[in-house]
């Protein structure tokens, strides 16, 4: 089984959130502060949506070079760069909008603020409702389905049983 059934899920709904903080917030941000209001709703949505396909390809990739081997380095060393890379951008980004006049920094910053909340409530959601199973290749006992031909059924872990 695989992850990314779960993140295509994750990105629809957070797609679906982002349509909808983007029309309440430039809602909001016109009626506070007029045009600027609403451009810088759309800019803060633009930036979580952003952010939200880094960490989802980043996961993508880091799984297809690991080759599914979730505790890898090159696993975690994907992901990490990845929310390093998004740390960076959004310190250039605060940088060099703060002091725009065509930017609102309240309505920016709550915008963002909302979205990541929101972001966050989706991939608990998500992911608190997937079947993903915690290990895979394990064969518990009483689970073999091809019980022997005397109808009792043989452990492989325990040599020593007569058969």
């Amino acid at each position: 089984m695989s992850a990314i059934p779960i993140l295509k899920r994750i990105l629809a709904y957070g797609g679906i959130l982002a349509i909808a903080i983007a029309i309440v917030g430039s809602i909001v941000g016109f009626l506070v502060a007029g045009s600027v209001g609403l451009v810088s709703a759309i800019i803060g949505t633009v930036m979580a949506v952003v952010f939200l396909g880094i960490t989802a390809a980043s996961i993508v990739l880091a799984t297809r070079v690991a080759k599914g081997d979730l505790l890898s380095v090159a696993f975690f060393g994907i992901v990490m760069g990845a929310w390093l890379l998004k740390l960076i951008i959004f310190i250039v980004l605060i940088v060099l909008l703060k002091d725009q006049q065509w930017i609102q920094t309240q309505v920016l910053f709550l915008t963002v603020v909302v979205a990541v909340i929101g972001t966050l409530v989706v991939d608990v959601v998500v992911i608190a409702r997937s079947r993903l199973p915690y290990v895979s290749d394990v064969e518990l006992p009483g689970d073999r389905s091809d019980p022997a031909p005397d109808g009792v059924s043989h452990s492989a872990d325990a040599p020593d049983q007569p058969r």
